[in-house]
């Protein structure tokens, strides 16, 4: 299954690859329109790639040590202790996505009447 290159939900169609060129530059999947755009967007002021931005990562790496915390608090820090950093960012990025999913569910469940 191909997920969102914006949002890492599951991908539903929406694709973008940049000057139309697959032998170039990777074809990148998405969930919706609003992605597509954003993506894209991305994509062109990146001559093709979508990758974190350098304040993303800074950000990642700095929610580390939150995580170190809380994780040292609970007791629960000796099965983390030798993950390497790109494993402990992964967790870092699927709660961070997580929270965006369900703030995105809440704020489309306003019970609009239309």
């Amino acid at each position: 299954m191909r997920v969102c290159a914006v949002c890492s939900r599951a991908a539903r169609g929406f694709y973008y690859t940049h000057q139309l060129r697959p032998d170039r530059y990777p074809t990148f999947a998405f969930c919706s329109m609003r992605c597509l755009n954003a993506g894209a967007a991305i994509a062109k002021r990146n001559r093709g790639m979508i990758d974190k931005s350098e304040l993303e990562i800074q950000a990642i790496k700095a929610a580390r040590r939150n995580l170190a915390e809380v994780l040292i608090e609970l007791g629960l820090m000796a099965p983390f202790h030798d993950r390497k950093p790109e494993e402990i960012d992964r967790i870092v990025e699927a709660c961070i996505d997580g929270f965006q999913d369900a703030m995105r569910r809440e704020a489309l469940n306003d019970d609009v009447p239309f």
